[in-house]
């Protein structure tokens, strides 16, 4: 049994000690059902176990049945649920089943926490999230949002853009030790080399759709992260807040997992 399985064991486990388990949801976690199977929706329960994290919804183009459906299914799995590209009228439908979910209404995030499982103060690693502009903050705070889902400790530097350089410089600082950085950037998308000259640790680009006409709705961004002269830049796709967030979340837990035994 890898270790990120043996952590979660030893958090349901500390979790029934207090209480905050009942022995069925306990014995449940251990005999998760590999999917569940519901027209138009086959939900993959096992993700969790393979991979680390529980699936997470893309709302956008589903009804909003549908998207409160799949999550009552993994909130019944003892999963906490993470939906994206969520529109007011999917998240007002999500409250009716979860009127303690969180709603972020910028980055179109749902959130809801499973019970026992919120643990605020044991927030793994540090990730930070450097914007360009504040047009970009939209795809910036779906980046967070996933972080804060996946228990991942948030930093953000906000607006500084290569447009003027000296507010990078200024707050450099602020990066030092993190275990990944999100650069979130649009226009010609320079942002990711400037901050990965400065850092010793991955940076996760994430091009935007926000720029004039050449731009071309985020494709000259994507682009340019992709041509970084700088070692350490990965790219994602273009307005990908949740990609770029996760896979800087799962830096952190790798970094940090020797920690948690």
């Amino acid at each position: 049994m890898d270790n990120m399985n043996q952590d979660e064991m030893k958090r349901w486990a500390e979790q029934l000690a207090a209480g905050d388990l009942t022995v069925s949801q306990f014995l449940q976690r251990f005999t998760p059902l590999d999917s569940a199977a519901d027209q138009p929706v086959t939900l993959d329960l096992d993700r969790a176990r393979r991979c680390g994290f529980p699936e997470v919804i893309f709302a956008e183009g589903k009804t909003a049945d549908t998207v409160r459906h799949v999550a009552e299914q993994l909130v019944a799995a003892g999963q906490p649920v993470l939906a994206t590209h969520v529109s007011a009228e999917q998240a007002d439908n999500l409250m009716v089943s979860f009127p303690r979910g969180s709603y972020n209404r910028m980055a179109r995030t749902f959130q809801v926490a499973v019970p026992g499982d919120q643990h605020p103060d044991s927030a793994i690693g540090r990730v930070v999230i450097v914007t360009a502009g504040t047009t970009d903050l939209p795809v910036a705070e779906e980046a967070r949002e996933t972080l804060n889902w996946m228990n991942v400790s948030v930093a953000a530097i906000h607006d500084v853009g290569v447009a003027g350089p000296h507010r990078l410089v200024e707050r450099v600082n602020e990066l030092t030790g993190a275990d990944a950085a999100v650069v979130v950037a649009g226009m010609e998308g320079a942002l990711p080399s400037i901050v990965g000259g400065y850092v010793a640790c991955p940076i996760i680009a994430v091009p935007t759709s926000v720029g004039y006409g050449a731009n071309l709705a985020g494709l000259s961004a994507l682009l340019g992260m992709l041509n970084s002269c700088a070692a350490n830049v990965a790219v994602v796709n273009i307005d990908a807040g949740f990609k770029g967030g996760y896979l800087a979340g799962m830096i952190a837990h790798g970094r940090n997992r020797g920690g948690q035994d």
